[in-house]
């Protein structure tokens, strides 16, 4: 397949952007298997896991073994690898994983791609069989690839410009609290002054039974190491206790973490989500390969 693939060419794609973004691209093939490979790119990587496998093939299928049959589902977000009738997904390869992708010059049926284990990190070859179809998949593989790229770009954007917002609104709540707390703290020590005040005026030798001392309103002050006990309501039911505050992990209003904003910067993430952008970035930076011809992205956005 001799053909260079570059954004800066405007090549006519196989399918619809909509065909890969909102749905995925089905083909039938038979999957010879795969196996590690020490670099993510390279004609010559590629050749020798195809002939490894190919040879690993001939054995079994002169034992009698069939070349199993799969579906490749093809989209924005990965190249799906299932067993056609139950549709059990055997292997689930991220497009900013996939770093070289090629049908065989010599055999028009086989085509290859390199994926990096999203377990293991290591770099596996994935070698497929399809009559008619093998370049077809190949450029299928790099149109989703370029579409994943700038839909990373463009939510990538948003969800920096959406953190920030959130962190700003996490850091007001905790200087609202911190002031909170002060200001409890401010009442406790005026409720503390008064009851020592209205013990140091009893009379001397006297003995008084006092109930619990109460503050201007009424009410017995609020007490940050004790927990009141259930009250009675005018009909004499029990009321039920006011709930502590659990000393649990708090979470947003969304269920999740929320990160300190004290000790990330105001672009930071929390650990799992940066890592993962990291990844998707260091992914798409180095690009994707179709046939030893460097299929070309343009400078990933300054934001992500």
């Amino acid at each position: 397949m001799n053909r260079a693939f570059s954004r800066k060419k405007d090549k006519t794609w196989m399918h619809m952007p909509e065909a890969l973004s909102k749905h995925y691209v089905p083909y039938n093939a038979k999957f010879l298997g795969s196996t590690e490979v020490e670099q993510p790119k390279g004609t010559e990587v590629v050749r020798d896991a195809v002939r490894k496998l190919k040879f690993a093939r001939h054995i079994k299928k002169s034992e009698g073994q069939k070349i199993p049959k799969v579906e490749l589902q093809i989209s924005i977000y990965g190249v799906k690898i299932l067993e056609p009738k139950t549709k059990e997904v055997q292997h689930n390869c991220q497009l900013h994983r996939i770093s070289f992708c090629a049908d065989d010059k010599t055999d028009k049926r086989i085509f290859t791609f390199i994926c990096k284990d999203s377990e293991s990190n290591k770099h596996l070859c994935f070698v497929f069989d399809s009559e008619k179809c093998a370049e077809e998949i190949t450029l299928t593989i790099g149109q989703a690839f370029d579409l994943a790229y700038r839909k990373f770009l463009e939510s990538g954007g948003k969800d920096v410009e959406t953190r920030k917002q959130i962190a700003g609104m996490q850091k007001r709540i905790q200087d609202l609290e911190t002031e909170n707390m002060e200001l409890k703290n401010k009442v406790q020590d005026l409720e503390n002054r008064l009851r020592t005040t209205q013990v140091s005026s009893t009379p001397a030798g006297g003995v008084t039974v006092t109930s619990p001392s109460t503050d201007i309103f009424d009410m017995i002050p609020f007490s940050p190491i004790s927990h009141p006990s259930p009250t009675s309501a005018g009909n004499g039911t029990q009321l039920p206790p006011i709930p502590s505050r659990s000393s649990e992990i708090k979470r947003d209003l969304f269920g999740a973490e929320p990160f300190d904003p004290f000790n990330c910067g105001a672009g930071d993430f929390p650990p799992d989500i940066q890592s993962k952008l990291d990844e998707m970035q260091e992914g798409f930076k180095m690009g994707l390969t179709l046939e030893g011809t460097v299929f070309c992205l343009d400078p990933l956005d300054s934001r992500c």
